[in-house]
């Protein structure tokens, strides 16, 4: 399985391909930052972030996009970025038929250090032990993408399971 992890914002977009399966060692495709300055119109930044999210696609081809689900943050227009860059990556996956998956960043952080409330520096440490890597991406949002990543390789089979449960539930429920 081949996914690309987006940790959303409108300053910088972690971006991070990793590829596997649950219970393997993982691979790490790519990893980098979709950048916007800060002082420019908010329309061209929003360009700039779906043209960087469909140069990854077109480069690495993933089967899923997993992105942050955006919480509610004390900061309004903080917020209000991050959704419009969130919404950004989900456009350009859904435009290409490829499925989408958010993740809250507890389930994120659960996933990847066993603690939903894990800190940034120890998310940072656990990609860069479960990718085997020299180094922890930089900057942070680099490595929260590849988090996103491996949360939705290690999660998707359970949550497929899932899904067909409830198909295979509600088929009954008709015939019934």
């Amino acid at each position: 399985m081949r996914v690309l992890g987006v940790d959303p914002g409108l300053t910088r977009c972690g971006v991070g391909v990793v590829e596997g399966v649950a219970g393997r060692p993982l691979t790490m495709l790519g990893v980098g930052v979709v950048r916007t300055p800060a002082d420019a119109e908010l329309g061209l930044r929003l360009v700039a972030i779906e043209q960087g999210i469909e140069q990854w696609l077109d480069e690495h081809r993933p089967e899923f996009v997993a992105v942050e689900r955006v919480f509610s943050q004390h900061n309004v227009r903080t917020v209000m970025g991050t959704a419009q860059a969130s919404a950004i990556a989900m456009l350009c996956a859904s435009r290409r038929g490829i499925p989408v998956a958010l993740h809250t960043p507890s389930e994120v952080k659960a996933a990847v250090t066993g603690s939903g409330r894990a800190d940034k520096a120890q998310v940072g440490a656990m990609v860069t032990r479960l990718l085997r890597l020299d180094a922890p991406p930089k900057p942070a949002d680099a490595a929260d993408a590849l988090a996103l990543a491996i949360c939705h390789i290690w999660r998707a089979p359970a949550h497929n399971r899932l899904q067909q449960a409830v198909a295979l539930h509600a088929s009954k429920g008709r015939t019934a």
